[in-house]
């Protein structure tokens, strides 16, 4: 089962980022993927008076995970960032891991490219409708 859940400490986020070969930033907030008590990724982001940014979005490097499920992991772990700094009242989000190269993942989370080049989204009312937003 798939289940997508906040980093409770830095200690255990450090340790997760160096699995997923990412750079920890103790600044951020961070949730990680599990499939069955197994970690799959983490998504490190922070919100500010700017929107939410999602400063890094990856999968563990030392495993064997089917392309299914580092999918799946990605898209969900990516939509409840996006959940999450909606409900916390911030309604624009932006992608800015310039690591990250699966522009089709961004775009089936939810993002778009904005006039700068720049993948942003309008999360207003995006959680009443996800299946039907205009992406």
């Amino acid at each position: 089962m798939l289940e997508v859940l906040p980093i409770q400490s830095k200690t255990e986020q450090e340790a997760m980022c160096a699995r997923c070969g990412m750079p920890f930033s103790a600044d951020d907030m961070a949730y990680k993927a599990m499939i069955d008590g197994e970690l799959m990724g983490v998504c490190q982001f922070t919100m500010n008076q700017t929107g939410g940014h999602i400063h890094t979005l990856g999968i563990v490097k030392d495993a064997d995970i089917l392309p299914k499920d580092r999918a799946e992991a990605l898209f969900v772990m990516g939509r409840a960032t996006l959940n999450f700094i909606d409900l916390c009242g911030v309604h624009t989000a932006y992608f800015d891991d310039k690591t990250f190269t699966d522009d089709a993942m961004v775009k089936a989370i939810g993002f778009k490219k904005n006039d700068e080049g720049r993948w942003w989204m309008d999360l207003t009312d995006f959680f009443l409708h996800p299946c039907q937003h205009d992406h």
